[in-house]
């Protein structure tokens, strides 16, 4: 494990540095609080082993400096020092530390603190990493790894707020694939279900990185397009589109399939038209597909609803709806 030695005395700094190595661990070192606030401001090392009175920036205000920024994961943070008083220790422990030590150190008392230190510091991680387990699962698709449709409805009311306050377009497109229950009859689910995960990877890989892709249900996969006006997010829409007619996909389960899909566009203009609900733009979105999968399939349609500008064009495929 790293651990980051603060302290301006030399011969300290190597004594630590030497018999910390020696027992497995990884020293860093910096000769005062700033030269160590300045290293973890690059590469954030989780245990800390400072002085307490030294030049520039001292240990105290190192800690709290630490204690007051939202660091990826916890800092536990030793103070070593010629203080000594009870008042001192009260002092140190207040202001963030987890332990305090006194110079001279006994070797034995060092690193049996640091092996607590190492304890805690694992079991913070597999916490942190329990939570983000959890929140993973909460809010994404189980078979796809898409935004589940709970978490990809949160997104767009986020990014939708957004817009509205920044007074930008908004798009939404809703792609089903074509006769996908065709697939699941012909081959069976589990066929179905490996096309599915492939369509999610595929586009998640050609929308942006601020767009947000999610399972809708069944088939259906929505595309959340924040700031992007109806001839943008025909563009999306086609790219899609055609990236998935053209792909042959070797499924795992050895079967080779040609997919298709229609997509139905749905915008906002804010520049240009009262606000929209949310429920309505996915109404429209809907809306459109259905006009995409009654015009033949395989092709784009917008819903031209009076928010969406009447002058932008639609690309290649794309017919209108509504």
């Amino acid at each position: 494990m790293r651990i980051l030695i603060v302290d301006d005395d030399v011969i300290t700094r190597r004594v630590l540095e030497t018999t910390l190595s020696m027992h497995g661990y990884e020293p860093l070192t910096a000769i005062n609080g700033q030269q160590a606030w300045e290293l973890l401001q690059q590469d954030f090392v989780p245990l800390i082993l400072t002085d307490w009175l030294m030049p520039g920036m001292d240990g105290i205000e190192l800690i709290r400096r630490i204690r007051a920024t939202n660091f990826p994961s916890y800092s536990y943070i030793v103070i070593l020092t010629s203080l000594s008083t009870q008042s001192d220790i009260v002092h140190g422990l207040e202001a963030g530390a987890d332990d305090f030590l006194t110079k001279p150190f006994h070797e034995g008392e060092l690193l049996a603190r640091l092996n607590i230190a190492r304890r805690i510091l694992d079991l913070e991680r597999n916490l942190r990493e329990t939570r983000d387990q959890l929140y993973h699962q909460a809010t994404h698709d189980s078979l796809t790894g898409l935004l589940n449709r709970m978490a990809i409805i949160d997104r767009a009311t986020m990014e939708l707020e957004r817009s509205r306050r920044a007074h930008q377009p908004f798009s939404l497109a809703l792609i089903d694939i074509d006769h996908f229950k065709r697939v699941n009859d012909t081959f069976g689910h589990l066929v179905g279900n490996e096309a599915l995960i492939v369509v999610g990877q595929i586009v998640k890989g050609l929308v942006r990185p601020y767009d947000s892709v999610g399972r809708w249900g069944g088939e259906e996969i929505l595309l959340v397009l924040p700031d992007t006006d109806s001839a943008t997010a025909i563009q999306i829409a086609e790219r899609v589109r055609h990236a998935l007619s053209q792909h042959i996909f070797n499924l795992p389960s050895g079967v080779r399939l040609r997919l298709t899909v229609s997509v139905g566009v749905s915008c906002t203009n804010f520049h240009q038209s009262s606000y929209l609900l949310l429920d309505t733009l996915f109404q429209h979105a809907d809306e459109a597909l259905y006009t995409a999968k009654r015009s033949g399939r395989d092709q784009v349609a917008l819903f031209r609803a009076a928010a969406c500008p009447p002058e932008m064009p639609l690309k290649q495929r794309a017919v209108s709806a509504g």
